[in-house]
């Protein structure tokens, strides 16, 4: 006997010859009754191919029409953009940094190519997208010598059209690859397509210089974005459908019908004319005696109505939603009636870990980072920015710190505390304490010395107001205190 055969027998002995009945140690991988109806995804950038529009259309359907879906989206947008992320030069000259600052303030006003948002309008709109359709595009253009942006729904970039081009390029649901599989061009509708107008169904190709895609990779080599309903449509749909069920049944317990018992048929005295249906006219009057005769006799019905328990279920339903889609119940369904202090921030904390990631991840680098380097390009080749040295190094020109809105907590006291402890203990810097609060340390200084001058001249004071005297104890009668 081999000492293969032997190592086997043994380890068939150990673990009971459970190879003989079951191959795979993986529960999940097996077969079975219990797995019989799983699905499987053997293929994730085919099934993304596949479901990414089906999903996007109806989770647009959703956030139009149901409270939840709309509550999500609006959560997201909220927290991954607010009042705007903005930028901060980090160009090594002071004078530079506040120069391009300030140009790039003035231009986000017309950032817009159809002139209806700013800059940080245009971020909402991204962020809403991105939840929505789970992608959103924008385009370079450039009116009078000036940056625009043009925001194009994920619907113009034509998804259905794939092809193999010659040297080894293809393109994939509208996206066009090199044959190293790089990113070099986007094929889409000439016009927006859903205009009540006459539509011309041609294709151009943008190269990808010019376009900003902004989506959330879920897989290695992914093409385009997933709406970020997937794991939670279904769920949606069969709540949405619960509520009407339970509303409708509602409306019915409200409905108090009397039923009258009369051998006779003759109403019991009630008057008005019988209907076909067995109804009448007229019924009880508030107030109003009637007299039964012998024999005769009413009841009103007692329709069930909505247990604890239905509403508990939708309750774990809206719960399940929320963690599908990645934000907070409280948020979602706008109820607080169990929360408490420890409870909500110990969710915002992990909400705000998540949402941050996104910002940095997809929303500044797809998004803001390309919109700042082709803003800088387009000044300085215009000659509206003087940049000594952009043509031998532009890196400095591009370099920039990007500043998330600022974040609202339970308790800001308890936090400024925290801030001012950490600060002083060596743990963060001013700096670190004031970006996480959306704002640039050397423009708060300069906001902050511009006030204090202008109090001393006009003869303010604002200093903090000093601690009141601590309360002394009464006396007692035998001159001990309390």
């Amino acid at each position: 006997m081999s000492v293969a055969s032997v190592i086997a027998r043994g380890l068939r002995a150990m673990l009971g010859d459970r190879s003989a009945t079951r191959a795979i140690d993986y529960d999940g991988a097996g077969g079975g009754r219990r797995l019989r109806h799983a699905g499987e995804m053997p293929l994730p950038l085919a099934a993304q191919i596949n479901a990414r529009m089906p999903l996007a259309r109806r989770a647009r359907y959703l956030v139009g029409s149901n409270g939840y879906a709309a509550a999500g989206v609006s959560a997201w947008e909220s927290a991954l953009v607010g009042s705007g992320i903005k930028p901060q030069s980090a160009h090594p000259v002071p004078e530079m940094r506040a120069k391009i600052n300030a140009a790039f303030n003035t231009w986000t006003r017309t950032a817009d190519a159809d002139g209806l948002l700013d800059f940080y309008g245009l971020q909402a709109l991204a962020a809403r997208r991105l939840v929505t359709d789970g992608e959103v595009f924008s385009i370079f253009t450039h009116a009078d010598n000036e940056l625009r942006l043009r925001m194009v729904d994920g619907e113009q970039v034509n998804g259905a059209y794939h092809a193999e081009l010659s040297y080894g390029s293809r393109v994939v649901s509208g996206i066009e690859f090199d044959v190293n599989g790089k990113r070099t061009a986007v094929h889409m509708w000439k016009q927006r397509p859903g205009l009540p107008v006459s539509i011309t169904l041609e294709l151009i190709r943008i190269p990808i210089e010019d376009v900003c895609q902004v989506f959330r990779l879920e897989t290695p080599g992914q093409v385009r974005g997933v709406s970020w309903f997937a794991p939670v449509l279904l769920r949606l749909v069969d709540l949405d459908s619960a509520h009407d069920a339970q509303l409708m049944r509602q409306k019915v317990a409200a409905l108090l019908t009397g039923f009258v018992i009369d051998p006779n048929g003759a109403a019991a005295g009630f008057e008005g004319r019988p209907e076909y249906d067995g109804g009448l006219e007229s019924g009880l009057e508030p107030g109003e005696l009637k007299v039964l005769r012998p024999g005769q006799d009413i009841r009103f019905s007692d329709p069930a109505r909505v247990g604890r328990e239905v509403i508990e279920f939708l309750e774990i339903t809206a719960a399940e939603i929320a963690a599908g889609l990645g934000v907070p119940y409280e948020q979602l369904t706008t109820d607080l009636r169990r929360v408490n202090f420890s409870s909500i921030r110990a969710g915002l904390v992990e909400f705000r870990r998540r949402v941050e990631a996104i910002q940095f991840n997809v929303l500044i680098h797809q998004f803001c980072d390309p919109v700042w380097r082709r803003w800088i390009t387009t000044e300085v080749l215009a000659g509206r920015l003087d940049a000594p040295g952009f043509e031998r190094d532009p890196e400095p020109y591009f370099a920039a710190n990007w500043l998330p809105p600022k974040t609202h907590w339970v308790d800001p006291l308890k936090d400024a505390e925290g801030e001012v402890v950490a600060i002083q203990a060596g743990l963060m810097s001013r700096r670190q304490a004031v970006a996480q609060r959306g704002y640039d340390l050397e423009a708060l200084d300069k906001e902050i010395a511009e006030d204090n001058a202008n109090a001393k001249s006009l003869g303010l004071d604002f200093a903090a107001p000093p601690a009141p005297p601590a309360r002394v104890p009464a006396s007692q009668p035998d001159g001990d205190t309390a």
